[in-house]
């Protein structure tokens, strides 16, 4: 009889919650983490980029003080208190994690976990001694690692990763960011209001390609009226580093070569799954040609016990994801009946200034699944919250089948948005209509009204414009 009836190799919102929901469920539980509780998102992802980011947002409100009355003098900014912000909020949420998972009564093996066996995971620890754990269930939670340019390895000095942006020294003169997505928006925005230079490349022809065309547009115009410079259509062909910071040449959408000087290059283009060597070969659990682990709705991989979530798995790489897969694995595990996830509604957030968020598919992904496609929108500048606290940029849009009237799906840039796409996803989740939105009654005033109103777009009109 094995020992456990789950063992969860890594820590991070995959693995932590799976390993909790697992507990609820009476199964007997171990996880393994071979860096802190808590693994990326916690640690040097979601959790350390947002406080940073709200830093940031501090210090654009204190700066903007004065149009509301709020006389503060002359602001200035300390990244070393910052970064101290940034540490004592990980450090509070990681303590917080490792004292749940005793109370749970979850045992916590610290080392380097791999499978050794169909049953069995072999943990090596710092001092090179391995410990072989028996269980019944395997959940492989190891996540990712940024991913790098084959011309330009991380040094986490001058050129870094997301890992490395967290903790500069300094705020860069010149900080340029090498992909236009997720990671290298937020980077950006952050370090432009700290005061630094910020230009980004992005070889696809918008930022944030995974957003509605019209997102992109305005975020790529709130981002050039802010300073930051966009190179778009643009690929990088050399990453060259000196002793106080790097050249970075690439090639623009008219085939000419161009250099900046940067002291800093963040490389922001992508993750990588952590599948190498932790025993996948030996067991016979199959990859595809990327290094993903394919499974089935309930996360099982080829390997009937053995169960693959989050980053390691070809789904979006999001830690909310993670967490729900982590879910659905425990409860397959413990016998319970469960609902494949509907990956067409996984809420998505950048949290850069403007906030973007979306829920459901793109008017051009609704298009290309052969709907009729309505669409309504409606301005911030036109919501009376949104003109109170200053913050009047941005817009709503919903998408919908003409025929029916279903939501297809809602994008939002602006004030807030990263909280209101919620509405957005339980509406999707509940199939609703453009008719149930605007039976459902928005208090005023709030920002999210204009969810209501471009509800209204969709219909007879908006009532405001």
């Amino acid at each position: 009889m094995a020992q456990y009836d789950v063992v969860i190799i890594g820590s991070g919102p995959g693995g932590e919650v799976a390993a909790l929901r697992a507990v609820q469920l009476g199964l007997k539980v171990a996880v393994v983490e071979k860096e802190q509780v808590g693994g990326v998102c916690l640690n040097i992802g979601c959790i350390p980029t947002k406080s940073l980011l709200h830093c940031a947002d501090v210090l654009e409100e204190t700066k903007e003080g004065k149009k509301f009355g709020v006389i503060t003098g002359e602001v200035s900014f300390d990244l070393k208190g910052a970064m101290g912000h940034k540490e004592k909020v990980v450090k509070t949420m990681r303590t917080g994690l490792e004292g749940l998972f005793k109370k749970k009564k979850i045992d916590l093996f610290r080392g380097f976990g791999r499978l050794a066996g169909t049953n069995k995971v072999a943990v090596k620890g710092d001092d090179g001694n391995e410990t072989v754990i028996e269980t019944k269930n395997v959940i492989l939670a190891v996540g990712s690692t940024p991913r790098a340019l084959p011309f330009a390895p991380f040094d986490e000095q001058r050129i870094v990763s997301s890992t490395g942006a967290l903790s500069l020294p300094e705020v860069p003169k010149h900080l340029v960011v090498i992909g236009g997505g997720i990671i290298g928006c937020e980077f950006a925005s952050m370090y432009r209001t700290f005061g630094a230079q910020v230009s980004i490349i992005e070889m696809l022809p918008r930022i944030v390609a995974t957003e509605d065309e019209e997102i992109s547009a305005e975020l790529a115009k709130a981002f050039t009226k802010r300073g930051i410079k966009l190179y778009i259509g643009s690929k990088t062909k050399a990453v060259n580093k000196r002793a106080d910071g790097a050249s970075v040449v690439f090639e623009g959408p008219d085939g000419k070569e161009q250099t900046l000087e940067a002291d800093y290059v963040l490389i922001g283009t992508g993750r990588a799954p952590l599948t190498k060597n932790i025993g996948l070969e030996e067991v016979g659990v199959t990859t595809d040609e990327r290094g993903y682990i394919p499974v089935n709705a309930t996360m099982q991989t080829n390997i009937a016990n053995i169960y693959a979530i989050g980053d390691v798995v070809p789904t979006p790489w999001l830690a909310h994801v993670a967490s729900a897969e982590g879910v659905i694995a425990v409860e397959h595990i413990a016998g319970h009946h469960t609902n494949p996830i509907n990956y067409d509604i996984i809420p998505s957030c950048v949290y850069c200034s403007p906030e973007v968020a979306h829920v459901g598919l793109t008017e051009a992904q609704a298009k290309e699944r052969g709907y009729n496609v309505k669409v309504g929108k409606f301005p911030f500048a036109a919501v009376g919250k949104a003109t109170a606290i200053g913050n009047r940029d941005g817009f709503v849009k919903i998408v919908a089948d003409a025929e029916y009237g279903e939501i297809l799906g809602f994008h939002l840039i602006g004030p807030r948005v990263t909280e209101l796409v919620a509405e957005g996803g339980l509406a999707l989740s509940h199939e609703a209509t453009v008719e149930s939105l605007l039976a459902t009654i928005h208090a005023h005033p709030t920002l999210y009204e204009a969810m209501h109103e471009a509800g209204h777009a969709l219909l007879d009109g908006t009532l405001h414009l």
